[in-house]
């Protein structure tokens, strides 16, 4: 059995010593007060220069384990010197030494004394001497702490780590037997499955069953989320998965798949841990206060009382954002945390895209770590492109710049100064308003790296004075973000420079192609379904997203007929930009003919609010008797939800809506509530300088430029938005295709297969 650290074997439980320590041995206070810490390579080449000061016969990576009843403990010890019978544990650190928190040291003494023990067990002897070594990467010294241990002290030290946790142990193995019996006999939890809905579960199951990845297109209103995860599921048992990861694009999309997972649990007969991750800025019970115990009461001995509030957790039928915030609340613990523990022993985790193809995803880390063997289901998937060049593109401001110089003490000025230096430079050789270059200056990167290095040095230094301004704290991290992606920069981005006047450029890395950044988790991941309404054409999903070979596609058939959804196109209209003025007054007439025709509730799409605005001042102008509503720009929650409570079965109007928005997909009004939706826009994404050139890199790599920039993106988020009008077999509804282009041949092959599309002119409609 997998979870937490946990493996199974035929002889019992395989746990590595660092996850055995960090479930048994972290005590006191939270403490997630920022302190610069060594990268993964200074972590390595630090334990290489330790190393290299031993003697001859110093063995480094000594690999270590033993057993406990069922359950068998391993792990690798970094050193021992068998000239003074002492195991060294390595940790790297910058900064001051006080400044290492006291449950990280618990941990480390924990692991140390656990080493001490197997290592008195392989080699015979009865006493042996330890070392926790913290080795500064700044400054290359060594602080060490030792201890001499006798053999019985430390078999009685393991015996109470290993007896603590394996209760837990056999208490997940009870819940592992259960769950995967549960499984294995569970039923569709309704009478049939929706027409469509069964040849899409089909395909998952398939996919897990063959370890392999599923692009799945299926219509809006199949129920897409139960029949992905039903399937999932079902082959969890005989697969071994141990965990499946439910990903949505938005809180909607999270709230269907708590919902489905409520249905799939039968009341509580089939026992599977389902847990919401919820961002942490929504969770902070405490936003005005740090993240440690002498600032936040529920950071104060977090550790201490986390075992009692993980332990509640299991109880609770639904581990949602509400249900963990009542448990951390009850046992005084902080419920972002607990959640964030709790993904270690559950069975489903919902959460966004971010947990699992961020660079820094929590679940995909943890997943790596654990060796667990994880089914992704990516909800809403044709979002995925754009948030994964979101996730592995950053910028720098030189306004950021400037105001983090005037606040840096004297030690960090210069090198910001050089920062300056080398960034006026780069800019000379992009005199344009907006340029891409070939390269990243060198000269750039290299004063990014002293700056950072330098800010580094002086936050260990003043960690104990409150650390950072956050003028000079917001610029540090947007210089190692932009160091990390330099890196791994390649014909996957570019560098560009913005200019927005003399003083104010932006230097930034833009993500075109995020394949190489999502390769490896979909590589991982025993099977990966992403799955859409709109998942088409599949090769551009797969170029961009770096699917494996052996990818399944499936275009599930709909449950919809052509009679159900009369599709207009309105072909004596242009919405080109250089056409919208004359096109508000056509767009308005043809919005009051259709309604005068059929009465009820329309949704109308635009490409941007100030075409939005004119288009519903129009229609307010010449037909007022027409009850209309607007979206309108960073609308709340609650405007949002009030905007959709318009549309109810008795009411009528049009809500005006901007395509690609809240309003365009992941929303159900069935039946009376929406009968109808103009899309007056082709969905294209702006020609402006920036998608020109992803337009032309797109092209060099996959021959198809202006389709993959443009075309694809911008129909995707009309089939869309013309999704909400049918959304069960009984619905009936009108969309209207606003543009001529909509009659193009290249167009209409991209619409779905069921729509059947008559063009219309304008005057002639409806």
């Amino acid at each position: 059995m997998a979870g937490g650290g946990l493996s199974g074997e035929v002889k019992g439980y395989t746990v590595a010593v660092r996850a055995l320590c960090e479930f048994t041995a972290k005590q006191g206070d939270l403490d997630l007060r920022f302190t610069p810490s060594p990268t993964a390579l200074e972590g390595i080449a630090g334990h290489a220069v330790v190393a290299s000061r031993r003697g001859e016969r110093y063995r480094a990576e000594v690999t270590l384990e033993g057993d406990y009843g069922l359950l068998h403990v391993r792990g690798r010890a970094d050193g021992y010197d068998p000239d003074q019978n002492l195991i060294e544990e390595v940790k790297t650190y910058r900064g001051q030494f006080t400044s290492i928190p006291d449950n990280h040291r618990h941990l480390h003494w924990a692991q140390l004394r656990i080493y001490g023990h197997l290592m008195c067990e392989q080699l015979d002897m009865e006493t042996v001497n330890l070392a926790l070594v913290y080795f500064d990467i700044g400054s290359q010294q060594e602080t060490l702490l030792r201890e001499t241990r006798t053999r019985a002290e430390l078999k009685a030290i393991f015996e109470d780590h290993c007896g603590r946790f394996i209760a837990w142990a056999e208490q997940e193995m009870r819940h592992r037997e259960a769950r995967n019996d549960a499984l294995a006999g569970m039923r569709f939890p309704h009478a049939d499955f929706r027409p469509g809905q069964r040849q899409l579960a089909e395909a998952v199951f398939r996919a897990n069953a063959g370890k392999r990845c599923l692009l799945a297109q299926a219509p809006t209103g199949i129920g897409k989320t139960l029949g992905t995860m039903f399937p999932a599921l079902k082959a969890a048992p005989k697969e071994n998965i141990d965990k499946l990861v439910f990903l949505a694009a938005k809180t909607p999309g999270r709230k269907l798949a708590l919902d489905a997972a409520a249905t799939l649990k039968a009341g509580g007969t089939i026992p599977l841990r389902v847990l919401e991750l919820t961002a942490r800025d929504k969770a902070c019970e405490h936003p005005d206060k740090a993240c440690h115990g002498d600032a936040c009461p529920l950071a104060r001995g977090f550790y201490d009382r986390l075992p009692s509030a993980r332990a509640a957790s299991l109880d609770a039928p639904l581990l949602d954002r509400e249900t963990l915030r009542t448990i951390g609340l009850e046992h005084d613990v902080c419920p972002y945390y607990l959640g964030s523990e709790m993904a270690r022993w559950s069975d489903m985790v919902v959460g966004d895209y971010n947990y699992w193809f961020d660079g820094g995803a929590m679940l995909y880390a943890l997943a790596l770590e654990r060796g667990w063997k994880v089914s992704v289901l990516a909800d809403e998937a044709h979002n995925l492109v754009s948030r994964a060049r979101g996730m592995y593109s950053t910028s720098l401001e030189r306004g950021s710049l400037r105001a983090a110089r005037a606040v840096a003490p004297p030690a960090v000025q210069k090198p910001l100064e050089k920062v300056g230096r080398a960034w006026t430079e780069a800019g000379k050789a992009a005199p344009l308003p907006y340029q891409v270059l070939e390269a990243i200056p060198q000269k750039l990167l290299d004063s990014l790296q002293n700056a950072t290095s330098a800010i580094t040095e002086h936050l260990a230094e003043s960690m104990a004075d409150g650390g950072l301004d956050p003028a000079l704290q917001a610029f540090y991290f947007d210089a190692l973000q932009f160091q990390r992606l330099a890196e791994s920069f390649g014909t996957h981005s570019l560098f560009d420079l913005t200019r927005t006047d003399e003083r104010d450029t932006t230097l930034a890395i833009r993500n075109l192609v995020p394949a190489p950044f999502l390769k490896p988790r979909f590589e991982f991941a025993h099977s990966t379904t992403l799955f859409s309404a709109t998942l088409s054409p599949w090769h551009y999903f797969a170029d961009l997203l770096g699917m494996p070979e052996d990818t399944a596609w499936i275009d599930v058939d709909s449950p919809f007929v052509a009679s159900q959804l009369k599709v207009e196109v309105a072909r004596g209209i242009s919405t080109r930009y250089q056409h919208r003025k004359s096109s508000l007054v056509p767009i308005a007439d043809l919005m009051a003919r259709q309604y005068a025709d059929q009465p009820g509730n329309y949704l109308a799409f635009f490409s941007s609010f100030d075409y939005l605005e004119q288009a519903a001042d129009m229609l307010a102008q010449r037909h007022p008797e027409i009850p209309a509503w607007r979206q309108s720009r960073r609308m709340s929650e609650m405007e949002r939800t009030a905007f959709l409570e318009r549309f109810t079965s008795e009411s009528r109007g049009v809500g005006f809506a901007v395509l690609g928005g809240a309003f365009g997909e992941g929303i159900d009004l069935p039946g009376a509530r929406l009968i109808g939706a103009f899309v007056a826009t082709l969905g294209l994404p702006q020609i402006n300088p920036v998608n020109e050139q992803l337009r032309e890199r797109l092209q060099a790599l996959f021959g198809a430029g202006y389709d993959y920039a443009y075309l694809y993106p911008g129909l995707q988020k009309v089939v869309q938005a013309a999704g909400r009008v049918i959304r069960t077999e009984q619905d009936q509804g009108t969309v209207w295709l606003i543009d001529d282009r909509f009659a193009r041949p290249e167009v209409l092959e991209l619409l779905p297969a069921w729509w059947h599309v008559e063009a219309r002119s304008s005057a002639s409609a409806p």
